[in-house]
Parts: structure tokens; C-alpha cells; sequence
């Protein structure tokens, strides 16, 4: 997961209200979008077209990147990038977490994706249900033509692409599995008695890291997927969701430093972020499920049907993680650190990139919010299992 406390310190060492029950604020958002979707469908339509065009396309909906820009800014401006400095001194951890998080996880969550939404599931989902997606940046073909798994189709006057419902849901788990959480896992690390410095440098290099993986690794899966694979509009993703907030976050932070000093910058201006990024979060999930609400109300297990690979996924990286770190022999404070930054996800980016290629109304825009549905109480699980597995790990000398 992607929604950032500040970093550990003796005056915030637990969980804000916010985070806490952030399923609960979620379950209320759907709800809420639902509602909204039924006695005023206009609204989300009309917002979601206002939009920057490139031709006839709508490519960025200016209401959802301004949501999404304050939902990722936060996170950005929390990072200390010079923490990627201490790398080194961690490298067999750090070199951990990189492996499980851009060679493995991706590919395991397209695979049991696949598995469930593809087959187990398909008959559950509906084998004829189609889904209407953007049509890739810069792509103008004529009606009727077949692109890659879909087929082009006009609907109320703009083409789209139509596809299998299952396919669009694969998308959106495919997205989910390549984000790496960059800061919810100070939390996690934190309650499950980690360390705090090899979770920040974690932070900085996934942030990074991400913009050189995140559209190359997108763009092949959802290749394989016999999905559209929009790259202009998957590395103005990119761009606009990951660059620019991480650039203004570190130019921000900075500034802010240089002027008002590190204490004020982490005692005063951190704790306004936090209820912003989620506000930020909220908002875009009522909009994307005012959208989604029929889908849902005829069929609502379509969540439990997304939700299940998700599950699996998250403890099967988890376990993969913890018990490669028992290998390598790591101390405790860093094996389970290292194990929850590859279970989590970094929804945010997922959700963006998402509503970005496929559009907000996409079963791939849904199954990313399913992600946000489930992870904070998985987490919390996860992090009661390292906590009782604590004493199987090598003893240190730190304390802790």
C-alpha cells in the first residue's frame, strides 16, 4: 500500500485515524459512489469529460489527475532521498526487496490473475461480458476492427475499444502487481518492530526505481494479454503520476527545510498531509465507483471474484519474501521489513495509470480500488505473523 504516515519518530509511532480504519472510509466511498452513480448519473460524466484532448481522444481527465496529484504529492515530499545513500551498507536486504519486488512480483500476479479471472472465475464473472475501454493515445481505427484481445466499437458517438470483461480485470490486477508500495511500510515496518532505516531506503529506490520499470514491465504484460498497449499514454502516466509529484515533492521538501528547519518540516507540515492524500484518494473512488455501481449491484461478488487473486497474491509474495530472508540468513529487523514492502502495493500509481489507459469507468480502474479494499487489514495480518515468528530469526544486537 501506498498512503504514507511520517516517517516513525517518538511522537508518531501509530497508526492516524485516518489509516486506521481506512477500510472503513473506503467502504463508505463505494457507497457512496454507488449512491451517486443512481440519483445523479450526470455528474461523474460530466466530470470525467472535462478532459485534455490530443485530436478527438480524451487523454487526461483534469478532475481525476488533480485528485491523483494530491494523493501522490504527499507521499513524494515525505521521501529523503539521500537515505538511497545508505544502501550500500544494506545491500543484501536492499538487493531482497529489489528482486522480489520488479523480477518476481509482477509476474506472479499476472500469472494467478490469469488463472483466476481467466478460467476459475470466467464463468462466474460472465464469459460473454465485455468491457469498453479509451482507445489507446494517438490510435484512430475505423468501427469494427479487431485490436489485439478487443474489438473497436462506437459508444455514444466515441470509439472505444470493447473487451472481455475478464481481460479488463486482469489489467488492473497486472498494474496493481507491478507497483511496489514507497510508504505505507513505514507503518508496517514499524509495528512489526523493523527497521526503520532499510524501509526508507526501500522508499527512495522503489520511487525511482519506478520510473524506469513501471512502463516497460506494464507495457509487456499487458501486451501478453492481448490487451492495447498505449505507450504514449502509459509513459505520460509515468510523467504526470510518479515524475512530477516526486519532482515537486523534493524540490518542496527542500525549500520547506531550507526556510522553516527539518523539526518544523517533520513536526508541523508532515501531519497536514496525510488526511489530504487520503481526502484526495476518497474523492477519486467515488467518482470511479459512480460508474462502476451497476456492475456491482448486479453482480456483487465481482469484487470477492477480483479480490481473491489479490489475497493470494499478497501472502504468496509475503511468504516468498520472509522465507528467502530466513535463508539469506537476515537479521529479523530487516527480514520483515523486506518481506511487507514486497507484499504491499502502491495503489495509487495503479489506480492512475488505470483510469489514464482504460478510462475511469474500466473493470481495470475497479479492480486496482479492490486492491485499496483489502490491503490495510491483510497487512495488518501480515504483520502479526512476523511479529510471532519473531524469535525463529537470528538474535541481534540492536535492542529490539
Amino acid at each position: 500500500m501506498a498512503i504514507e504516515a511520517p516517517p516513525p519518530t517518538q511522537s508518531t509511532k501509530h497508526m492516524s485515524l485516518f489509516e486506521r480504519y481506512l477500510t472503513l472510509w473506503v467502504g463508505l466511498s463505494i457507497v457512496g459512489g454507488i449512491t451517486l452513480g443512481k440519483i445523479a448519473p450526470g455528474v461523474a460524466i460530466f466530470l470525467d469529460g472535462l478532459a485534455i484532448h490530443i485530436g478527438d481522444a480524451p487523454v487526461v481527465s483534469i478532475p481525476i489527475a488533480i485528485c491523483l496529484f494530491f494523493m501522490m504529492y504527499p507521499i513524494m515530499v515525505k521521501i529523503d532521498f539521500a537515505e538511497v545513500l545508505k544502501a550500500g551498507k544494506s545491500a543484501k536486504p536492499v538487493g531482497l526487496t529489489l528482486f522480489i519486488n520488479w523480477i518476481i512480483k509482477p509476474f506472479t500476479m499476472y500469472a494467478i490473475a490469469l488463472f483466476f479471472l481467466g478460467f476459475l472465475f470466467k464463468g462466474f464473472i460472465g464469459t460473454d461480458s465485455v468491457d469498453l475501454l479509451k482507445m489507446p493515445l494517438g490510435l484512430d481505427l475505423p468501427v469494427g476492427t479487431k485490436h489485439g484481445s478487443g474489438t473497436v466499437v462506437l459508444a455514444n458517438g466515441i470509439k472505444m475499444l470493447q473487451v472481455p470483461l475478464w481481460r479488463s480485470y486482469l489489467a488492473g490486477c497486472t498494474l496493481l502487481g507491478i507497483a511496489p508500495c514507497t510508504a505505507m511500510v513505514l507503518v508496517w515496518g514499524f509495528l512489526a518492530k523493523g527497521n526503520d532505516g532499510h524501509t526508507l531506503v526501500m522508499v527512495a529506490i522503489n520511487s525511482l526505481a519506478m520510473l524506469f520499470f513501471y512502463g516497460p514491465l506494464g507495457g509487456f504484460l499487458l501486451g501478453i494479454g492481448q490487451l492495447p498497449v498505449p505507450w504514449e499514454a502509459l509513459l505520460l502516466s509515468i510523467g504526470i503520476y510518479v515524475a512530477l509529484p516526486l519532482i515537486a515533492g523534493y524540490a518542496s521538501r527542500k525549500l520547506i527545510i531550507s526556510l522553516k528547519g527539518e523539526t518544523w518540516f517533520k513536526e508541523k507540515f508532515l501531519h497536514l498531509l496525510t488526511p489530504v492524500t487520503i481526502t484526495a484518494l476518497l474523492a477519486t473512488l467515488v467518482l470511479l465507483f459512480s460508474f462502476k455501481g451497476e456492475v456491482i449491484l448486479s453482480n456483487p461478488l465481482t469484487i470477492v471474484w477480483i479480490a481473491v487473486p489479490l489475497f493470494i497474491q499478497t501472502v504468496f509474495i509475503f511468504g516468498l519474501g520472509y522465507g528467502l530472508a530466513k535463508l539469506l540468513k537476515l537479521e529479523y529487523e530487516d527480514a520483515a521489513p523486506s518481506a511487507l514492502i514486497g507484499a504491499s502495493n502502491h495503489f495509487e500509481v495503479a489506480i492512475a495509470t488505470s483510469v489514464m489507459l482504460f478510462g475511469l469507468s474500466s473493470g481495470a480502474a475497479l479492480a486496482t480500488v479492490v486492491g485499496v479494499l483489502i490491503e490495510v487489514p491483510l497487512m495488518l495480518m501480515l504483520v502479526k505473523v512476523c511479529l510471532k515468528t519473531r524469535a525463529g530469526f537470528e538474535p541481534t544486537t540492536s535492542g529490539l
